[in-house]
């Protein structure tokens, strides 16, 4: 899939390896001593989940959620099936869930819901953009990368239908 429309970039290469560095030493120290289960949010945050546990200098294990809640829209159809579970036992340990963007956050409610039946430790979630103007639960993450207006977005794992998602960057399309 191409398109015709002009790109506006929001958050270049470098930013965005500025902005995960941050994160991965937040995280680092607020789980110091501590053991990790990361559980990426596939597919979106593949490539945020990859470059932030490289940052991340304590013991970590690394789990994958399958979701779908978009298809090929520009937004979400507000229902969020659990496609593919983690496989391994989560109790007592101390999880970490990752995706790439917030914005109704009815993704993250049903899965820190699905996840907390599973008994862990503790549970946070961590996004690289947070578009807090399309909430539709009362939900926050525990670390954001960057918080953005009500735009759509792609690149840096976000797609649009099943393309964009290996660019470096983060942008939007301009009409």
């Amino acid at each position: 899939m191409t398109t015709n429309k002009q790109q506006k970039i929001l958050f270049s290469t470098d930013e965005i390896k500025e902005k995960v560095k941050e994160l991965g030493q937040q995280i680092s120290k607020d789980y110091e001593g501590k053991e990790l289960v990361v559980v990426s949010l596939l597919r979106g945050s593949f490539i945020f989940a990859a470059d932030l546990v490289r940052e991340i200098e304590v013991p970590t294990q690394i789990e994958f959620m399958t979701t779908a809640s978009y298809g090929h829209d520009e937004e979400s159809s507000g229902q969020v099936n659990i496609v593919t579970d983690i496989k391994d036992d989560i109790e007592g340990r101390d999880v970490l869930v990752v995706d790439d963007i917030m914005d109704t956050g009815l993704t993250m409610k049903k899965i820190l819901e699905h996840l907390k039946e599973k008994k862990p430790n503790s549970i946070k979630s961590c996004v690289m953009l947070d578009k807090p103007e399309r909430r539709k639960t009362e939900i926050t993450s525990d670390y954001v990368g960057f918080t953005i207006p009500d735009l759509f977005i792609v690149g840096y794992g976000l797609n649009y239908g099943d393309y964009y998602r290996n660019i470096p960057y983060i942008f939007s399309f301009v009409d």
